[in-house]
């Protein structure tokens, strides 16, 4: 009688336990299927999208190490990892003529492989690659995406890609980057401040220096044109008062300006001197812009956040505030029509 009743207590264990295991399968199938076919719609969907022919993308809104930054056990970062939070990825635009099916990223990012997938969905055609590459500075989070071009990755052929004398330099007379050129997986064109380029027959972009921790290059932010449209992109700028234009006339002088916004005020890095990392802070800039109509106000949206900034935060009260304010919070995906 007891092992009869020990024998019915192991068979419903067995049963029991190959219930559960069916169901965990099922439920793995069913997430897989569904993940698939979330990207297939997502994929439709930006092609369905009512784009105009010639646009920029944001495709990346954080800063250089992107979000959630390695080694953080912060609760800015703890947030991703406990499932609050969706991962953000470094500040890039693509800058899109669908009539063409042309494109040209503004950085090469860490991120780069990822962005290039999620960029195939505003094409009117599958292209990884870029007819061109604008590069800010030689600082990890804007040019390391170059080495996915390379002989162990795409294997690319002569993609364009402009920079500054001394970044040119750099990537020339320094490996890995320096195997790129001699390979011919890019092609190096070299810019010269405040002189424009036409990078086709409806775009041109102007470099102009700006104020930053150049060690290995000059930091540059772009004006990007079209015949309709300007917008200013300046990603990593030390404080507007160290720059020799006035950030208000240049603002002026645009449609949209993509902004500095990798801090949201002082101390948020705690136990650190920020006057080491001297980016204008949102709230400072905020401040300055404060008299300004709104008008104008609405040209400027904040990018480039660093992981602690809560900006990156989906609904967080500082993001609701700047919005409130009359500014604009960069996010991914966000389309800018020229």
């Amino acid at each position: 009688m007891v092992n009869s009743e020990r024998e019915d207590s192991l068979e419903v264990k067995y049963f029991d336990r190959l219930k559960k295991f069916i169901q965990y399968i099922a439920g793995c199938f069913i997430l897989l299927s569904t993940g698939c076919s979330s990207n297939e719609k997502s994929g439709t969907m930006n092609e369905q999208k009512d784009l105009s022919e010639q646009f920029l993308v944001v495709l990346g809104t954080a800063q250089d190490a992107g979000y959630p930054q390695i080694g953080c056990t912060k609760e800015c970062c703890t947030a991703y990892w406990d499932g609050k939070e969706a991962k953000k990825h470094i500040t890039n635009l693509a800058l899109v003529d669908r009539k063409t099916n042309q494109y040209w990223l503004f950085e090469a990012t860490p991120d780069i492989t990822s962005q290039l997938n999620e960029l195939q969905g505003y094409l009117t055609k599958k292209k990884y690659s870029p007819d061109g590459v604008f590069v800010t500075h030689a600082h990890v989070g804007h040019y390391t995406g170059l080495m996915e071009f390379g002989r162990e990755a795409m294997g690319a052929k002569e993609i364009p890609v402009y920079a500054m004398p001394r970044l040119d330099s750099f990537i020339r007379t320094n490996g890995p980057w320096s195997q790129l050129v001699s390979l011919k997986n890019i092609s190096l064109q070299i810019l010269k401040a405040n002189s424009a380029v036409a990078i086709s027959s409806s775009f041109k972009v102007t470099p102009f220096k700006v104020p930053h921790r150049d060690e290995f290059s000059e930091t540059v932010g772009f004006v990007i044109e079209s015949a309709k449209k300007k917008v200013l992109f300046i990603p990593d700028i030390d404080k507007w008062e160290k720059w020799d234009r006035n950030i208000v006339e240049e603002v002026n002088k645009v449609d949209i300006a993509l902004l500095d916004g990798t801090f949201y005020k002082n101390s948020e890095l705690p136990g650190r001197d920020m006057s080491e990392v001297p980016h204008p802070f949102v709230e400072e800039s905020m401040n300055k812009f404060s008299s300004l109509p709104d008008s104008i106000k609405s040209k400027i949206v904040f990018i480039h956040f660093n992981h602690t900034n809560p900006l990156l935060k989906n609904n967080s009260q500082e993001k609701k505030e700047v919005k409130a304010k009359g500014f604009g919070v960069a996010e991914e995906g966000m389309v800018i029509s020229l």
